[in-house]
């Protein structure tokens, strides 16, 4: 699997009603300074990752972004595919999804 995906093929992938886990894997300083998310993300402490990694559906895609699709989100990626898990990242995060027009809502 490929450890990327564009953030428009995320949008295709979401209009097609693909079934997907969708991580918001911020660190919660950014995602308390930008209160929104991509909708339907599930937002987790990428710090706590091994308390949440055993809760995910190892039968779905697992498509995870940060705030600009690096660091984070390639320390996450490595960890779940390490869990034999088919997971990829938004390049270049959050920042990325806002520039093409991707829709957000509030995190609050």
């Amino acid at each position: 699997m490929e450890r990327t995906i564009t953030p428009t093929d995320l949008q295709s992938l979401l209009a097609a009603g693909k079934p997907i886990t969708l991580l918001d894997v911020r660190l919660a300083e950014a995602r308390a300074k930008e209160p929104v998310a991509i909708p339907g993300a599930i937002w987790r402490d990428p710090a706590a990752l091994d308390d949440w990694i055993a809760d995910l559906d190892a039968g779905r895609q697992i498509v995870l972004y940060c705030v600009h699709g690096e660091e984070i989100s390639n320390a996450v990626v490595d960890a779940l595919q390490a869990k034999s898990l088919r997971a990829s990242f938004v390049k270049g995060g959050l920042d990325a999804w806002q520039a093409v027009g991707g829709p957000i809502e509030s995190c609050d």
